[in-house]
């Protein structure tokens, strides 16, 4: 059975409008979205078999209108918009693309935090406590985010992170409360739920951006606090894809201190990009060794790939807890000879 453009959810609307468009304008559509819309959208794709002209037709035009309704908002509002659209598609059309765009234009809580000088809002946060430092740093760019927690003095450091990694959810009413202390300007359209930030992930995209010495002290300092978390945190701050991002001397080293059969199980699913910055840094007949290992052990367990990739990530850290090798991370200068 086709697919109804009427029962047709927002998720299956947006992967039919990226389908439609192509590869090349879909990739760049998809470099501005999220890991997990991105994640979303494909597992959408996937399910999405065949698209009729007509629904395609009808998704297209319907992000056409979304698009224009938004040009006629930034040139004249809200009120404008609507005067020129009832006159096109009529009020009952216009007023719903004016609640899809009206949703899609909701402002994230401290939006204005994001244009910012980091040194400026450290000056608007640094005296506040740890709990409401944690809350706007969840909400920034974790590049910035960083920055801030870089500058914050280390007695606080710790109790930042440990409160970003843990945190739930926050009612609306307490983020407005602290925005309107930070800045007397809110957003007239803000949504009245209650909103996700924080968790493990924004605690650790923000360490993954901080100097070693910081992330250091942190993660010494949480280990002593909360070794539960301290470990949830260690084990996801370099994964087994970012071995493409050592350098080639490195990842000899890692190659060095890694059992074969480790090597081979943990490659057999495993990106291109990863099998070609490990096979590039060894003998032929090293990489011949592997290949044959991975063909003879046939269908391999998920469960023991993962155990393989996470062995050779524990070996990473390993050798560079020691100093064998360096992992550049987000304030560091690169190494030169």
């Amino acid at each position: 059975m086709g697919l109804i453009y009427d029962d047709l959810t927002e998720k299956e609307k947006v992967a039919i409008l990226l389908i439609s468009l192509g590869p090349e304008t879909s990739s760049d559509i998809m470099k501005n979205l999220s890991e997990e819309e991105i994640e979303q959208l494909t597992v959408e794709i996937t399910k999405i078999k065949d698209v009729s002209p007509e629904i395609k037709e009808k998704v297209l035009s319907e992000y056409y209108d979304l698009l224009a309704i938004q040009e006629y908002v930034s040139q004249g509002g809200i009120a404008y918009a609507k005067e020129i659209l009832e006159k096109a598609v009529g009020s009952h059309k216009t007023a719903e693309l004016l609640n899809r765009l009206t949703a899609s234009l909701q402002e994230k809580p401290f939006h204005f935090a994001r244009k910012v000088d980091a040194n400026q809002l450290l000056g608007l946060i640094q005296h506040e406590s740890p709990q409401v430092i944690a809350i706007v740093l969840s909400y920034l760019p974790p590049k910035l985010a960083g920055q801030i927690l870089c500058m914050l003095p280390q007695e606080n450091q710790t109790a930042v992170i440990e409160r970003i990694a843990t945190m739930d959810k926050t009612s609306p009413e307490y983020i407005k409360e602290i925005e309107r202390m930070l800045e007397r300007k809110l957003s007239a359209a803000f949504v009245e739920d209650f909103t996700e930030a924080g968790g493990l992930q924004s605690a650790v995209d923000i360490l993954n951006v901080v100097d070693r010495a910081t992330e250091k002290h942190i993660l010494e300092s949480l280990f002593k606090e909360d070794t539960g978390l301290a470990e949830k945190i260690r084990k996801k701050m370099f994964v087994f894809e970012d071995l493409t991002k050592l350098d080639p001397r490195s990842i000899q080293r890692v190659i060095k201190e890694t059992d074969v059969k480790v090597l081979a199980t943990a490659l057999k699913h495993a990106a291109e990009e990863v099998k070609n910055a490990l096979f590039d840094n060894m003998s032929s007949r090293m990489k011949q060794n592997i290949l044959d290992d991975m063909e003879y052990m046939g269908k391999v367990r998920m469960k023991e790939v993962e155990d393989a990739q996470q062995q050779i990530v524990n070996i990473v850290r390993q050798l560079e807890e020691e100093g064998e090798i360096f992992i550049i991370r987000g304030q560091e200068e690169k190494l030169v000879g």
